[in-house]
């Protein structure tokens, strides 16, 4: 998707590649103390034909929405949203845990695996969305991070479809998938060298595996668990993140 700031791009298709969509809309400039959100559009049937002189943070996501499209946080930690900003808007349907661009000559702040974690305990549970964001066109921020999406086919319906359903994961490379069997989570990976099962709980020492070629861990569901999740990593330090499971007794 071609998300330019307050520029509509249109879907279709490049070379055989399905291109969605899309539009990233800013509200603030710089300063974050004054408030600072990024919301990405993709997907849209037509342009929303939103202004930024007069839009809100919630007239974007209902426009985006109103247009068939998916509105997605972004960056939030780039952006030191807070659990406050929750309170200003509403309806997303994705958050982004890692955004690469905001590693790239930017903040030092690509990783919102705090912010989503917060969301969570206060029952705020968004589906989890990589990406690069490019803005440099170099090793570090162009084809990294990304969503792998369990579609019926490329074609943009489909994909949208899948991605509105929740049915993808965020990654750099590696694959893992996350679920529940009974009492215990179970998660499938391609080999990794690391498995770190993360929930409200700030203590569990089963929490992390570490080892070589690791495709496989289960992790025990402790009495107060609310929520679950999980990242691995590979060999060369890339990063694949599950969605959130919600532990409901």
């Amino acid at each position: 998707a071609f998300t330019d700031h307050w520029y509509f791009g249109a879907g279709g298709a490049l070379e055989g590649l399905t291109i969605l969509s899309g539009c990233e809309y800013n509200l603030g400039v710089n300063d974050t103390a004054e408030g600072v959100i990024h919301i990405v559009g993709v997907g849209m049937e037509k342009d929303p034909n939103l202004k930024r002189e007069t839009a809100t943070r919630q007239s974007i996501v209902d426009g985006i929405k109103s247009c068939g499209g998916l509105a997605i946080w972004a960056h939030p930690a780039w952006s030191l949203n807070s659990f406050a900003d929750t309170q200003t808007v509403s309806g997303f349907d994705g958050i982004e845990i890692y955004n690469s661009v905001s590693a790239a000559g930017q903040s030092s702040r690509p990783y919102s695996g705090y912010f989503v974690d917060v969301l969570a305990n206060r029952g705020i549970v968004y589906p989890l969305i990589a990406s690069d964001d490019t803005h440099f066109y170099n090793d570090e921020d162009k084809t990294r991070s990304y969503v792998m999406v369990k579609a019926a086919s490329c074609s943009g319906e489909d994909l949208v479809s899948a991605i509105s359903n929740g049915d993808y994961y965020a990654t750099q490379g590696p694959e893992v998938h996350l679920k529940r069997d009974g009492d215990k989570m179970k998660l499938f990976c391609s080999p990794c060298v690391m498995i770190n099962f993360l929930s409200n709980l700030s203590i569990s020492r089963d929490k992390k595996v570490k080892g070589e070629s690791l495709t496989f861990a289960e992790y025990p569901i402790k009495p107060n668990e609310k929520w679950i999740r999980a990242e691995v990593m590979d060999q060369n330090g890339n990063f694949a993140w599950s969605q959130i499971v919600k532990i409901v007794d």
